[in-house]
């Protein structure tokens, strides 16, 4: 066996036994991987919150394609996410679609350092980040390499389309000003969802998709 620290996003957790649980991760090293955590209890389910960025020493079993994590710790406290409903649900959601888009192994170069830093956008936000998850959708396209257009993604929108457009031309900042309801902001993670179903060829069915149009009714 051997052991190397790394930085892991968390996506996701499966409880495997009472005391151990497979926790799946982005990385930089190897992309979409689960690991095993033993003695999950003992570390703290806390460190396991989806999107939570960690470091953790990885060790590598010759005899399985499941290798564990040790000694983790959170890198970020992210105590703007934590301390709020909103952006926790939005984190369960963009988390679940991450995991649910990515194959396992699936390793986008460029992707991990994204990701950490649309977390820590995030979390650093004091108001007006209701939009964030569409702008998400969209860049996450861009990460995965399909470098969306208005024409690419306008037979996806339909009458949306339009609504759309100003998320592919304006700034970050001032795609977080565009005045949406809570309505509009759920068809347009549909259709975004569709979007990426299309380019990636496979079905992305988001179940935390229903809580965050509980909070955007």
């Amino acid at each position: 066996m051997t052991k190397d620290a790394a930085e892991l996003i968390v996506l996701s957790t499966t409880k495997v036994k009472e005391s151990a649980i497979v926790v799946h991760t982005l990385s930089r090293e190897w992309g979409r991987r689960g690991f095993l955590v033993q003695s999950a209890k003992k570390a703290g389910m806390s460190l396991f919150l989806p999107l939570n960025i960690l470091e953790a020493d990885v060790v590598e079993n010759p005899r399985s394609d499941l290798w564990s994590i040790k000694n983790i710790h959170a890198l970020n406290a992210l105590n703007g996410i934590r301390g709020n409903l909103h952006k926790n649900t939005m984190t369960l959601f963009l988390a679940e679609v991450l995991f649910r888009t990515l194959q396992e192994g699936a390793n986008e170069d460029g992707l991990y350092e994204w990701c950490v830093g649309s977390i820590l956008t995030l979390d650093a936000l004091p108001a007006d980040f209701a939009n964030f998850h569409i702008r998400f959708l969209l860049e996450l396209s861009g990460a995965m390499g399909f470098r969306p257009s208005f024409q690419d993604i306008a037979p996806f929108a339909g009458d949306k389309a339009v609504i759309l457009k100003p998320f592919l031309e304006t700034s970050f900042s001032e795609s977080m000003l565009i005045p949406l309801s809570g309505e509009v902001r759920n068809s347009l993670c549909e259709i975004l969802i569709r979007y990426l179903e299309f380019h990636t060829e496979q079905p992305i069915r988001v179940k935390s998709l229903d809580v965050l149009r509980e909070l955007y009714r």
